[in-house]
């Protein structure tokens, strides 16, 4: 049963989702073919996808955006919870193996992410810029999100666990191509085995570093054509084109890290390890990078646009051992 303070922030945020701004994007609307076949969960991820979708065509809109994502984020942090205890519920109802795992990523979002959200917008005063952070954000983390972790629920994405085999090409190619079905519904061939850095056109691009428990850390250097990653950052909410900007940016950051963390069991990602560093690219910046050398570099063609996977391992000196 909701108390009264949360149903007087659901209905303040109702307002916002029903204007005509809200009206620009009715065709964001949840497609039923992702559904897991549970209703109460299949619900819930219909109207967290509404809601961002009215968020994008208030940010668009430029006005109210302050007051919208105040708003959104505390019908967010309300809705959220209730979603994630229902979800987890299920799972423990039906002994759901990797029910821990996937609560340690609930915890971490509700706990850490939202926060960081929250903690941006106000020290920067709901600047064009922090709320932009925040709606792709949600976007980018509820789209990887529910593409492979929750659809793993009902068996409809495997988590394959492959370990100490990623010097091996055909290994590694398998992953990104398991992942980017998972992800993007798409089959990615491997075209090259040695990417050269040439140029694949107007594209986003992204350096992870992580730190982990053996000491080691792991660099990818990742890049996705345009229309591939607007395609997927857009999938799930209906939209046919989302243009380029600061929101779609943030989105394809948090499905960048979701990659790593679905196929990143090549790399033994379910052992504790920690993110160290993120960074946008340019394509100037990219090609930079790239000249620095990675021993596994590999270009990946999609019928919508191509990826390129490029990998490195290597061994801390700050690691201390026991």
């Amino acid at each position: 049963m909701e108390n009264h303070p949360q149903r007087q922030v659901q209905e303040r945020f109702r307002e916002y989702i029903t204007t005509e701004r809200g009206k620009a994007v009715e065709k964001a609307v949840w497609d039923d073919q992702y559904n897991l076949g549970i209703e109460v969960i299949d619900k819930a991820h219909a109207n967290l996808f509404r809601i961002v979708g009215k968020l994008i065509a208030l940010v668009e809109n430029g006005e109210n955006s302050e007051s919208a994502c105040r708003e959104g984020l505390k019908y967010l942090e309300n809705y959220t919870m209730k979603h994630f205890f229902e979800e987890e519920a299920y799972m423990r109802s039906v002994h759901y193996k990797e029910y821990g795992r996937h609560k340690k990523i609930h915890d971490k979002f509700r706990n850490e992410t939202l926060k960081a959200l929250k903690w941006n917008l106000e020290t920067e005063n709901y600047s064009p810029a922090s709320v932009q952070r925040f709606v792709g954000t949600l976007l980018g983390w509820l789209t990887g999100h529910i593409m492979t972790e929750d659809q793993a629920i009902v068996g409809k994405v495997e988590l394959k666990r492959v370990y100490d085999r990623s010097a091996e090409i055909s290994i590694v190619a398998r992953a990104v191509d398991h992942a980017m079905q998972d992800i993007f519904r798409l089959d990615a061939k491997l075209v090259d085995e040695n990417y050269n850095g040439r140029n694949i056109g107007r594209g986003f691009y992204c350096r992870l570093d992580y730190n982990m428990e053996d000491g080691s850390r792991i660099r990818l250097l990742l890049g996705v054509e345009e229309q591939l990653l607007l395609k997927g950052v857009g999938m799930l909410l209906g939209l046919t084109a989302l243009k380029k900007d600061r929101v779609v940016d943030e989105a394809a950051l948090q499905i960048f890290k979701q990659l790593f963390s679905h196929m990143g069991r090549l790399f033994r990602v379910d052992v504790p390890h920690e993110l160290h560093k993120e960074d946008m690219l340019t394509q100037e910046q990219f090609r930079e990078e790239f000249m620095t050398r990675y021993p596994c570099n590999l270009l990946f063609r999609t019928r919508v646009g191509h990826f390129i996977f490029c990998f490195r391992k290597w061994r801390s000196k700050d690691h201390k051992t026991g």
